[in-house]
């Protein structure tokens, strides 16, 4: 029997509400990451960790808010199997990216999409925050969009570290 995601997600844009309804786990896409040290990793090479897979631009007032909290959940899960790769969107400059890794000294992982290939096989992403959290077998648990509940989030990912 499959899992299935959240029942279902009301989604805000200017005003109206979009419910959308969920659907079986979806294994993640095997794609290359491009990091910042200038290393290719693959999704594959993740298998029997707990990663999330954000999607985030640092003109994005939501994304630079809620590296505080990447950064204290990296700090406080990586030890038990937590990866995260942030993924800078195609249209960020990579020198603002840089700037902004190194001013923050951000612990984990993160990306360059120049090209948006990883955005596109992961749905097309368009809107930032976007993330996904996969378990340690490489099925989406959870898609973010925007803000976020960070009890339920910290609860969703112990639960896939005890997995």
């Amino acid at each position: 029997m499959k899992k299935l995601l959240a029942a279902a997600v009301l989604v805000a844009f200017g005003g109206l509400g979009i419910w959308l309804f969920a659907s079986p786990l979806a294994q993640a896409p095997e794609v290359t990451f491009s990091t910042l040290s200038g290393k290719q990793l693959k999704m594959s090479e993740l298998r029997g960790k707990v990663v999330l897979v954000k999607f985030w631009a640092t003109s994005c007032v939501t994304c630079v808010a809620q590296m505080p909290a990447n950064i204290e959940n990296y700090d406080k899960y990586h030890a038990q199997g937590f990866e995260i790769v942030a993924v800078a969107m195609q249209y960020d400059p990579a020198n603002y990216v840089i700037n902004f890794v190194e001013t923050r000294k951000l612990p984990f992982t993160v990306a360059l999409d120049t090209v948006g290939q990883v955005a596109r096989a992961f749905g097309d992403v368009k809107l930032t925050p976007t993330a996904f959290l996969i378990d340690k077998n490489g099925q989406i648990l959870k898609r973010y969009l925007g803000e976020y509940n960070k009890a339920e989030f910290r609860d969703t990912l112990e639960k896939a570290l005890a997995g």
